[in-house]
């Protein structure tokens, strides 16, 4: 599996920050990739600052992965449980898919200045880590509330992972899914922008 994931990387040998983006960590919100495929076929190769994309983590249809799992739960934290097999489920072990362990060697050995993934349906940007003032950026660009905590404990998060025991600002964009897309791309655009530009 992870063989199909792509990993595009823009940079140069004079990049300042290194940052890395990521879409469709869950099969069924699939924007994120279409966000980003039409961003890397329209933007300039000059940046900035290094940026990693990942258009398409996830390759499941579903929520959860082509094993069942949901990634999002995944991740060998601090407060990863084993829970019911459900929407939710985070597997039988912490960091057992191939996409976990594939993002988790990608944080290992890269210093990444920010992560971001692109969610629905919440319409809302949560943050996790020293990430609030990257959050509000964002917000300027979707004009989206964001919030530290998203109202629902989630054992094994990215978030928690990244941005609270790493220490990485992380930040979980959750578009609104009824919004025009073609209006939300428009907006992505201006965002991945910024962030190989001026962040």
């Amino acid at each position: 599996m992870s063989d199909n994931i792509v990993l595009i990387k823009k940079e140069n040998s004079d990049c300042n920050k290194k940052l890395l983006v990521i879409g469709v960590f869950h099969g069924d919100e699939f924007q994120g990739e279409y966000f980003i495929n039409s961003y890397l076929k329209n933007s300039s190769p000059v940046t900035k600052n290094a940026v990693y994309y990942i258009p398409r983590l996830n390759f499941s249809k579903e929520r959860k992965n082509p094993n069942g799992v949901d990634l999002n739960r995944n991740f060998p934290t601090k407060n990863w449980i084993k829970t019911a097999n459900n929407d939710y489920f985070g597997g039988e072990k912490p960091n057992s898919e191939i996409e976990t362990k594939f993002l988790v060697n990608l944080i290992n050995q890269n210093n990444f200045s920010a992560i971001i993934t692109i969610h629905s349906p919440y319409k809302v940007i949560n943050y996790d880590g020293p990430a609030e003032k990257l959050a509000q950026k964002i917000s300027e660009f979707l004009n989206y509330p964001t919030t530290n905590d998203i109202g629902y404990p989630t054992p094994g998060s990215f978030g928690t992972y990244c941005g609270i025991e790493r220490n990485i600002p992380t930040i979980t964009i959750e578009i609104d899914e009824n919004e025009d897309i073609e209006l939300l791309n428009r907006k992505f655009y201006k965002l991945f922008k910024w962030l190989e530009n001026e962040y």
